[in-house]
């Protein structure tokens, strides 16, 4: 099926909840009705952390552009942090492979299925990091939100749980308050809450989400049906810093310290970590070609910028004079503004494809724009340049995405499916062998194989006469 459809997306998925406060970048899920808090309890949030200053740092992510089988993922890879990485790497890998072996055998995404981890960092400082994971996913039961924490001990080369941050001698009194703090809202089940605090494996399980807020208290959420009934929603309870200060442990103490006053860098104990490299070439000017008279292409990469996947990338396209549109995502260009600028400089369109990658066709107008809002900021930021087209994660469009944006919608007509063939020379030849005049064609450059493949399509279809332009271009010319 041959489309050429036009278009316009930041933050969490619409089934998230996470309100204004976490979709601006701060480090906490919102206090809502169904936390139990009181209108204005939600505790002061914490600095935000600007990612692009981690030295070292790579996104892993993956995701599937098939509305069938409708999944995206990320995390961090900080250098030093090994083992908290492979912690993560381990439990979304195991999602993503129990997702895969449901919703996506069957009608999958046609169903309302959908799976989305994205992430966050919550302090980055000193010998000191946490990550917090959220997790959407549509084919669980009840909502399928679930947030957690991971947390780094660099001092000690150590991954640590949320339940790290409390010393060991001190969990039947920060545990004692806990339950003194939910036992009285409504849908708590203040009966089983001993029961879920005493056994390790549920305990570690409802308290995997703890974080410190800018003033110092340590914020505990639960996610729905943790300690109550699945209709009461999540809870959430802070306790203040002069309550919880006898209680953190050695690394707790250091991780509230960072939270409050951030050092300049951080330390993990990693060996020098080089920077990486980011190509210097520049556009010699406005593109002239004109696709009304010569045969005109434009290959597009979803969901980077991705180190160094996206580095190679732009080099390969130098050799070639090629220009091409990038649809980026907005945790990413936080990452990763440098190869944003660097796309731009060379000559390139930056496009814009939502904040984490959900379906926005599953969100509300506020959501929809938010995502969409946040990405285009960072974007600007990273460029000077706001961009003028997105692509809707997934292909999905309704009236309300279009709505929502002001942005131009640009789907494709030539789909690698470069996310589920993970072959250099197939990804390739799917390029050669269907590409046609005008052709939009969808890769992804946050997969080598794809990135390893556009030597031979640049080739192949140089010889045949193509030239290489953006989304834009073509529009403007053809």
């Amino acid at each position: 099926m041959r489309s050429r459809p036009l278009l316009p997306s930041l933050l969490l998925l619409g089934s998230l909840t996470l309100t204004a406060a976490c979709a601006h970048g701060t480090s906490e899920p919102p206090v809502t009705a169904a936390d139990g808090a009181r209108p204005g309890a939600s505790p002061s949030p914490a600095r935000t952390v600007d990612p692009s200053k981690i030295k070292g740092l790579e996104i892993v992510s993956d995701s599937s552009e098939n509305g069938s089988c409708p999944f995206a993922t990320s995390y961090p890879d900080v250098p030093g942090a090994e083992a908290m990485t492979a912690v993560m790497k381990k439990d979304v890998e195991r999602r993503l492979a129990s997702f895969r072996s449901g919703a996506c055998t069957g009608s999958g995404g046609a169903d309302g299925r959908e799976l989305n981890i994205s992430h966050q960092f919550l302090v980055a400082s000193g010998d000191v990091l946490g990550v917090r994971l959220t997790t959407q996913d549509q084919s669980a039961a009840a909502d399928g939100l679930s947030v957690g924490t991971y947390w780094y001990d660099g001092k000690a080369g150590a991954y640590r749980t949320a339940l790290g941050l409390v010393a060991d001698g001190s969990r039947d009194a920060f545990l004692a308050a806990l339950k003194d703090q939910l036992k009285d809202r409504e849908g708590v089940d203040a009966a089983g809450l001993d029961d879920t605090f005493s056994d390790p494996d549920t305990r570690d399980t409802a308290l995997d989400d703890m974080a410190f807020t800018a003033d110092g208290g340590l914020r505990v959420h639960f996610d729905r049906g943790d300690v109550g009934v699945p209709a009461a929603g999540a809870f959430a309870v802070t306790l203040p810093k002069n309550t919880i200060a006898p209680w953190l442990s050695a690394f707790g103490k250091r991780a509230q310290q960072q939270t409050l006053s951030p050092s300049r860098s951080l330390d993990l104990g990693a060996p020098h970590v080089p920077a990486p490299a980011v190509p210097t070439h520049t556009a010699s000017g406005d593109d002239d070609t004109d696709c009304k008279k010569v045969k005109c292409i434009a290959l597009t990469f979803d969901d980077g910028p991705a180190a160094p996947e996206t580095a190679t990338l732009l080099a390969y396209l130098a050799q070639y004079k090629a220009r091409v549109t990038f649809f980026t995502v907005g945790q990413n260009v936080a990452a990763h503004p440098d190869l944003v600028r660097a796309e731009a400089k060379a000559g390139h369109e930056i496009g814009n494809h939502s904040w984490n990658h959900p379906d926005l066709t599953r969100l509300t107008p506020q959501q929809i724009a938010a995502q969409l809002n946040r990405t285009s900021a960072a974007i600007k930021a990273a460029t000077g340049k706001t961009p003028t087209v997105f692509r809707p994660p997934y292909g999905a469009i309704n009236r309300t995405v279009k709505a929502a944006t002001t942005l131009s919608p640009v789907l494709w007509d030539v789909d690698t499916e470069d996310w589920k063939y993970r072959f250099p020379a197939k990804v390739a030849q799917t390029v050669i062998d269907k590409t046609q005049r005008n052709d939009v064609v969808l890769m992804h450059d946050i997969h080598a194989t794809s990135v390893a493949a556009v030597p031979q399509i640049l080739r192949a279809l140089t010889a045949r006469g193509y030239h290489f332009v953006t989304v834009s271009h073509l529009r403007a010319t053809m």
